[in-house]
């Protein structure tokens, strides 16, 4: 399965194979690198129990370590893993009541003019040089992360280097790639560490000013570090491939598109259709099974790993009536792209802003884009758990 999960075939198309994974059962075992023997979720209810019964799963082993951790691990990942989507509960809460504060007090909700005034410099951009662009390194990426930057208070001149430290961890598909990211997790890390201690001298404006600075903050400085990189990292990475992934799912039916063009007031019923179809981020952090249970009528012992699909909870045909056709009319539309329960998407709020920005400049304005070459030549990175394009060639 797990090979599966990671081919090109699966990545262009998802749903046939989430259905003969689903026709095996509500949990299906595999073997996977690191991890070893993992029960993958096949089904929405079966994903939505595991993901909120916090009794009977947990994020973090009994010896308080997080699943795939090892003593060969580098102490550098080790202390990456202080974080919100690393822990259980209390500890999760102390961590997630701290982040919470800190974007309530930089108001996410009202950036959405600044969003679009960034979204639009972008897509200027896009076409500068008059070539055939890759929309994935023209527009997908540097837009949420130039969103996020702004969110965080990092310096515009330092979003160069952040796209390349992020593109080289995020395509890790084995030992060999897993080694080489370890390179680019250094200079991130290091950076990161030393704009806290800038922020903590010089102060500034953003989020990691408000968590540095928060007289009720008890993060540890391992803590913080964990945090800013966390936010810094999956605040544009996961949408960086939504965009780029409902693009090409748009491409792929033009007759939506239409749709869509000729309804730009219904762009909102569109984004949540899209963060379903394209499913961008494909599966949870594992979690441990505390103690011998029967969900869905399958049997699990304490001790088990069980890792929520979440493409398959958006693929479910018991959820989703005909869930392999894109349709930008859905409504209902209860995906579970965001996950649920205590590690529910802190970022959600954003991820919507930014693909509802990025589809009125890239297809509702003036000289909407294209595909410029043809579906077939698409290629999607090999990495199971994040759905990715390599390159999208436009034209406008």
């Amino acid at each position: 399965m797990y090979k599966l999960l990671q081919s090109q075939a699966f990545m262009k198309n998802p749903a046939p194979m989430l259905a003969q994974f689903r026709d095996e059962g509500p949990f299906v075992k595999s073997k996977l690198p690191i991890l070893g023997q993992v029960w993958f979720t096949t089904t929405q209810a079966a994903a939505v129990q595991v993901l909120k019964d916090h009794e009977r799963f947990s994020v973090k082993k009994a010896d308080g370590n997080v699943p795939g951790l090892s003593w060969w691990t580098p102490k550098l990942l080790t202390r990456l893993t202080s974080n919100m989507l690393s822990s259980d509960e209390p500890e999760h809460k102390r961590l997630r009541t701290i982040v919470d504060h800190a974007f309530q007090r930089r108001a996410v909700v009202d950036m959405e003019p600044l969003i679009h005034q960034l979204s639009t410099a972008q897509r200027y951009q896009l076409f500068a040089d008059g070539a055939t662009p890759d929309l994935v390194t023209g527009f997908a990426r540097p837009f949420p992360l130039s969103v996020i930057c702004e969110l965080l208070g990092l310096p515009e001149s330092d979003r160069g280097k952040f796209s390349e430290w992020a593109s080289g961890i995020t395509t890790v598909s084995g030992v060999l790639s897993f080694l080489l990211a370890i390179r680019k997790l250094r200079p991130l890390t290091g950076y990161i560490q030393d704009r806290i201690v800038y922020e903590r001298e010089h102060g500034g404006v953003g989020l990691v000013h408000e968590l540095v600075s928060d007289p009720d903050s008890d993060l540890t400085d391992d803590e913080l570090m964990a945090m800013v990189f966390l936010l810094l990292l999956a605040g544009h990475e996961t949408t960086t491939h939504l965009i780029a992934g409902g693009a090409f799912a748009l491409f792929q039916n033009p007759e939506q598109l239409s749709l869509l063009q000729n309804n730009p007031d219904k762009v909102d019923i569109a984004v949540e259709e899209l963060l379903r179809f394209v499913s961008p981020v494909q599966m949870t952090k594992p979690r441990f099974v505390r103690e011998d249970c029967e969900i869905e009528g399958v049997r699990l012992q304490r001790g088990d790993l069980v890792m929520p699909l979440l493409v398959a909870a958006n693929f479910d045909p018991a959820v989703f009536d005909q869930p392999e056709r894109l349709d930008l009319s859905r409504k209902p539309n209860r995906h579970m792209e965001f996950g649920t329960g205590i590690h529910f998407c802190l970022g959600h709020q954003l991820a919507r802003m930014e693909m509802k920005a990025a589809l009125n400049v890239l297809f509702l304005g003036q000289d909407p884009i294209s595909l410029a070459v043809g579906l077939e030549e698409i290629e999607w990175h090999n990495r199971p758990g994040l759905r990715s394009i390599k390159r999208l060639p436009v034209r406008q």
